[in-house]
Order: structure tokens, then C-alpha cells, then sequence
């Protein structure tokens, strides 16, 4: 196989080598560190922290790409070799060929028919339309009456090594975390029920569909997985490209004031009149023109929709500071009022000085409660954006293009509901811990909760 690095990779890696050296930071810092003590004192903020990490952990193993090589040709010269034109991750060598199991066109989950009728044949040659079925849900069965059964011994079997693979994971953990004072329990069961689902999903999943398929006969489960990476990654980066110019122009702004002030205001002021949609819209279609007049350079299809979604990313950072800016002024214009920052002046402290030691402490709060929340937002308007055609490239699986794609099924009758399913589901878990995970941090990191929970 030949090892193959996207860019979208690369910066993955790079946010999780700098989250962990964050938190190996954190133990120097005594104030900082009991601060996100009390964010993991609690079971909540260890369990919406958990599933986050399962969800990096995921986009992790779906980074690690590679292609496979090709049977020798016959003729070819000696030595050289091929390799294939798809991209595989470690996570799709996990999933156990789940993404390789096509049908033809929708089928229901666990079917073991397709979802629509097609012209066939019988023994003598005649046509007639009917349910075929499907090449890989249920092909091993005997009859379709052993279906129930089946499924539920499989089941059992799956849930049954998924306990033993937590079990495992879990005692493991319990050894050397068990003297800590967090509340590991609440983790140890959020990554048990975790572990169990997914052992249960991929051991089924070699046997039926377990969310059914799509038109293009493709596993939902399996593209909705797969999504995971897109979400986090558009999430995470949008909002590290959108905070360095929010936060340096919202200080610069609150605390220089004057011209400097006018400058950026006009500016936030300028970017919120516009549009957002519209010039999302025409900046990602500006970037897709230049990879179609560009195809020299990218050698597989994948490198293309990765140029885009980094594309994305970008502007969905610079166009989304303003909001963040806004608060920002506001608390820098109140804290340069304070007895000690006019004390600073008076003493001649530099004006870099002060905005290191006493400004950028004091918004620290601001900055990251709005990371998570941004976050969480970002993950929702790829999907609006892939909605209206102007989001992810429709060859990478992300939650935006399930939606898109399967906004014409719910009007069908029958109603084909699962396509949805997926794309809902992990989104909602996501969104739903980030959002939780954000209060948490809020109600540490503000000054005014903590003051009012110390007083309490």
C-alpha cells in the first residue's frame, strides 16, 4: 500500500498534538487547572467530554489514508507498481468492508429485498417486476423466516464481544485512574455503552444493512460514520481560522480606541451587512472554478474535495468573526478603565505588556466559551450550506450531504425515512455534548458565575 497525506490530515494531527500539550500545560497553571477541575468534577462534563473524544478518536482513524496496491499487469515492467485510484483509512479497514457491501438502489434496514420493484426474469424467460434480492443483506439465509432469529443471535453475539472488548478497555483504565478524584464511572459507562454499540454495528453489519441503503445502494450507517471527520474537522478549524482575527481585532479595537476603533467597526459592520449565505456561496464557487481549470494538481478525486473542504473551512472562519469581535471590544473598552490597567499606564508599562498580562487573561473566558459554541454552530451550517448545493464535495461523506441528498425522499410513498437517520443521529450526539460540554466551561471560566457560585 502507499501511504497518502492529505492536507486536511496533517491539520488534524496538529490540533490533537496541541490539545495535548494544552492539557500537559495545564498542571503548571494552578488557577487554569482547578478551573477545568470543575468541569470534569461533574459526571456530565466527563461523559460530554468522553463522547467528544470518541468522536476525534474517529476522525482520527479516518485520517490515516493510504491506497491499496493493484494485481501485477500483465506486460507491465518488472518492479513497477500500481495502485489503486480510491482512497482507504484505517477506520474503513475497522468497519470491516462495511462501505464495500453495494445493492442496486434503496433497501430498508435489515431488508433482504430491495425497496423498489424491478423488471426480472424467471426460469423459462419471462419478466415480470418484483422485490429483488439483495446481494449482500441477508444472502446467507436459508429462508426469509429465519430472519428475527438470526438477527437476534447475532446480536447477542455482538453484545456479548462488545461487553468484553469494554470490559477490557475499561479495567484497564480502572488500574491506574482508579485513586483519581474525577468521576471516572461516568466515563467508564458512557465508553462502555459506546464500545458495545459499535462492536454490535459492525459485527451485524456484515450481514444486513443496518440503516438500509441509499439510492446509489450505498450502507447509511456507513456514511454516517464516516461523516464523523467532516464534522469535526470543519467544526474545529473554522473556528481556530475565525478566532485569532476576532480576537486581535476586537482588542486592538477596545483598547486603542480612536481611528483604530472607527476601523474595525466599520469593518464588522460591513461584513454583517452582507449576506452570509450569498457570500459563502460565491467564494466557494470562485474556488471550485479553479479546481476545475487546475486538475493537474491533484492525482486522485480525493485531493479535490479535500481542496474544497479546506476551502470551506476557510471562509467559514473569515466570514463568521464579527459576532465574537463585538464582544470582545466591549470587554476590552470596560477593562481599560480598570484601576489596575490605568495604574499600569501611569507606571509607563508598555502597551504589549498590558495587553499580555492584564487584557488577554481578563477575555480568555469569552474566547473559549465561544470556541465550543461556534462549534457546535459551524457543524450545523455545513449542513445548510450542502443543503443548497455550496457545501462539502458531494465525493466526501458528510452529514450536510446525507441531508441534501435525501431531502427528495421524504416526499416518496412510501416515505424513505432512514437516509436521515444516520446523518440525525450523530449529529445530534455531537451537537448535544459540544453544547453541554460549552455550559460547563461557561459556568467555570465566567467570572461572573464563579463569583456568584463562591458567594452562594
Amino acid at each position: 500500500m502507499k501511504p497518502l497525506l492529505l492536507w486536511s490530515d496533517g491539520l488534524i494531527f496538529l490540533l490533537v498534538f496541541s490539545l495535548i500539550a494544552f492539557f500537559l500545560k495545564l498542571g503548571r497553571n494552578l488557577q487554569t487547572q482547578k478551573r477545568w477541575g470543575q468541569v470534569f468534577n461533574t459526571r456530565l462534563g466527563m461523559v460530554t467530554f468522553t463522547v467528544i473524544a470518541v468522536y476525534v478518536l474517529v476522525a482520527l482513524l479516518d485520517s490515516l489514508h493510504f491506497r491499496r496496491a493493484l494485481e501485477p499487469v500483465a506486460g507491465a515492467p518488472a518492479g513497477e507498481v500500481f495502485y489503486d485510484n480510491r482512497v482507504t483509512s484505517v477506520l474503513d479497514l475497522m468497519l470491516g468492508g462495511m462501505g464495500d457491501r453495494y445493492e442496486r438502489t434503496y433497501s430498508a434496514p435489515f431488508a433482504l429485498k430491495s425497496f423498489e420493484k424491478q423488471n426480472m426474469k424467471d426460469g423459462s424467460g419471462v419478466g415480470y417486476r418484483d422485490y429483488p434480492l439483495l446481494r449482500h443483506g441477508g444472502r446467507h439465509l436459508e429462508t426469509a423466516a429465519d430472519r428475527a432469529s438470526d438477527i437476534f443471535w447475532k446480536s447477542l453475539w455482538g453484545i456479548g464481544m462488545g461487553l468484553l472488548v469494554a470490559l477490557i478497555v475499561v479495567g484497564l483504565q480502572w488500574v491506574f485512574l482508579r485513586r483519581s478524584p474525577y468521576p471516572w464511572r461516568a466515563s467508564w459507562l458512557a465508553q462502555a455503552i459506546i464500545i458495545v454499540l459499535a462492536v454490535w454495528l459492525v459485527s451485524v453489519s456484515k450481514y444486513y444493512h443496518v440503516l438500509g441503503t441509499d439510492r446509489g445502494g450505498l450502507d447509511v450507517a456507513y456514511q454516517s460514520i464516516k461523516g464523523i471527520r467532516t464534522g469535526v474537522l470543519l467544526g474545529t478549524l473554522a473556528t481556530l481560522i475565525m478566532l485569532p482575527i476576532a480576537v486581535t481585532l476586537g482588542v486592538m479595537a477596545g483598547y486603542f480606541k480612536g481611528w483604530v476603533d472607527d476601523g474595525v467597526q466599520y469593518l464588522y459592520t460591513t461584513l454583517s451587512s452582507i449576506p452570509g449565505i450569498l457570500l459563502i456561496a460565491a467564494s466557494v464557487l470562485m474556488f471550485q472554478v479553479y479546481i476545475d481549470l487546475n486538475p493537474d494538481a491533484f492525482s486522485v478525486g480525493l485531493e479535490k474535495a479535500d481542496a474544497r473542504f479546506l476551502a470551506l473551512c476557510f471562509i467559514l472562519g473569515v466570514t463568521s468573526w464579527s459576532s465574537l469581535c463585538r464582544l470582545i471590544r466591549a470587554e476590552t473598552l470596560k477593562l481599560s478603565q480598570l484601576g489596575y490597567v490605568q495604574a499600569a499606564h501611569a507606571f509607563g508599562v508598555s502597551h504589549r505588556r498590558v495587553l499580555a498580562r492584564h487584557i488577554l487573561p481578563n477575555v480568555s473566558h469569552i474566547i473559549l466559551i465561544t470556541f465550543v459554541l461556534d462549534f457546535s454552530s459551524l457543524v450545523l451550517a455545513e449542513a445548510v450550506l450542502s443543503y443548497i448545493g455550496v457545501g462539502i464535495d458531494p465525493s466526501m461523506s458528510s452529514w450536510g450531504n446525507m441531508i441534501n441528498g435525501g431531502r427528495a425522499e421524504l416526499s416518496q410513498e412510501p416515505v424513505v425515512w432512514w437516509t436521515l437517520s444516520g446523518a440525525f443521529f450523530f449529529m445530534v450526539v455531537l451537537v448535544l455534548a459540544a453544547n453541554l460540554f460549552a455550559d460547563l466551561v461557561r459556568d467555570a471560566f465566567d467570572p461572573r458565575t464563579s463569583l456568584g457560585a463562591t458567594h452562594s
